[in-house]
């Protein structure tokens, strides 16, 4: 996990157009789109001191790759307002060629790691759409726990979607630092 490079735009790119990826998502993304993504992101950087980070495969991973760019996982600031914001979402996006391997739940780890013991955040929430099974899945192995009478309509879907229902997951710091714990290998860096 690391901070964005220019190098990272046309595989990020890649990622954010493959309909698989996106199809949780409102639509894949054009390559502005995508551009401005890591713009936003990198901003989100330097106003929070938190963000989504880049995850690049070392040589000892399954597939191989050392360095390659394979998507992002992190912490971000909800950009919407809902019953439970102002929140801070664990997040993860990764090229369908990583799936499977455990790295959105490696580096979700990670993230709440750092969010929790760096940040000192009180609460870390992720949400999904109710479809989203994978995404869910990768919540639940972080110790998220659903929050059922959470679920809401994203306010920015369009009504009548089927994308706008969202389920809601939510860890507070006390149940991170009393059972849930897990020893991180590495911390993000710059």
């Amino acid at each position: 996990m690391r901070r964005w490079r220019a190098a990272d735009a046309e595989p990020l790119a890649a990622l954010n157009a493959d309909p698989e990826v996106m199809r949780y998502f409102p639509a894949p993304l054009s390559r502005a789109q995508s551009d401005l993504m890591i713009e936003r992101i990198e901003a989100g950087f330097d106003r929070h001191g938190f963000g989504l980070w880049a995850l690049e495969l070392r040589g000892d991973g399954e597939l191989r790759g050392d360095g390659e760019l394979i998507g992002f996982a992190g912490l971000s600031r909800a950009t919407f307002s809902a019953h439970f914001t102002p929140a801070v979402e664990v997040g993860w996006r990764l090229a369908r060629r990583a799936w499977g391997f455990g790295y959105a739940t490696e580096a979700g780890r990670a993230a709440l790691a750092f969010g929790f013991e760096r940040a000192g955040l009180e609460e870390i929430v992720s949400f999904t759409a109710v479809a989203n099974a994978r995404s869910r899945a990768v919540m639940e192995r972080l110790g998220l726990s659903r929050d059922e009478h959470g679920d809401f309509d994203h306010p920015l879907l369009a009504t009548g979607g089927e994308l706008r229902r969202h389920v809601l997951y939510r860890l507070a710091a006390e149940r991170w630092a009393g059972r849930l714990r897990a020893p991180v290998e590495r911390a993000p860096t710059r």
